[in-house]
């Protein structure tokens, strides 16, 4: 039973991106469902594919690569706010990530969503993870 499932979420995807596989498989939960659709929303991953029972619920999730050497357009997952030391900012503290080229996942109590569409919504939350 893993703690913390959204450092293993990125820990999978990062895994199948660097051996770059086509598809990864993570276990389903809220959580990773919401992260899965910000990462499709934002044009990280190709698609989301939710497959099995009630109990043993698992996300496909298709990795994106750019170009004939195969670049992932993933370059870099590192999580933030831990089970140990949870990290929050309020709407005026919101993080960028590199100048705006990469996206912070935010937690708010409107859902999940990115730093930007935080940000035009005037919401704060628990910073999750950068992804770029």
């Amino acid at each position: 039973m893993v703690n913390d499932t959204i450092a293993d979420m990125l820990t999978r995807v990062r895994n199948a991106n660097l051996a770059r596989h086509q598809i990864v498989q993570v276990p389903a939960t809220k959580m990773t469902k919401n992260i899965a659709a910000v990462l499709h929303e934002e044009g990280f991953v190709q698609s989301v594919e939710e497959v099995g029972e009630n109990l043993a619920q698992q996300l496909l999730i298709s990795l994106k690569y750019k170009g004939k050497t195969r670049q992932p357009v993933i370059t870099a997952l590192k999580r933030i706010s831990k089970p140990g030391l949870r990290i929050y900012a309020n709407r005026k503290e919101l993080p960028r990530v590199l100048g705006g080229l990469g996206i912070a996942v935010i937690s708010t109590s409107q859902g999940v969503m990115t730093d930007a569409k935080a940000r035009s919504q005037g919401l704060g939350g628990e910073v999750l993870c950068y992804i770029w």
